[in-house]
């Protein structure tokens, strides 16, 4: 994995996005989320090409992970990304909705 990174989050309590930038690097790499119910929904993660193979996407759901379980909330993972990131960390299944 790459070293950490900041995440930042932005948004509100019914959407928004965690961000991920690099120094040098004028895009950003980003998971955005929107509520359902009790439910946050994992909707769209994408890193920019010059961001790729670093571990940031990960990272980026990551935080979502740790959001969630401070949160008490669950994930929709409706992008792929997510739901493959489910599927390769089992132990974090509680929190899949």
């Amino acid at each position: 994995m790459a070293q950490k990174i900041e995440i930042t989050r932005e948004g509100g309590d019914r959407q928004g996005a965690y961000r991920a930038q690099l120094p040098g690097v004028d895009a950003h790499a980003e998971l955005t989320w929107h509520r359902e119910g009790d439910n946050v929904v994992a909707s769209h993660t994408y890193t920019p090409p010059e961001m790729r193979g670093l571990g940031i996407a990960g990272q980026l759901v990551q935080t979502l992970i740790e959001d969630a379980r401070a949160g008490g909330f669950r994930i929709v993972p409706k992008c792929p990304y997510v739901g493959g990131w489910f599927d390769r960390h089992p132990e974090e299944a509680d929190l899949r909705a």
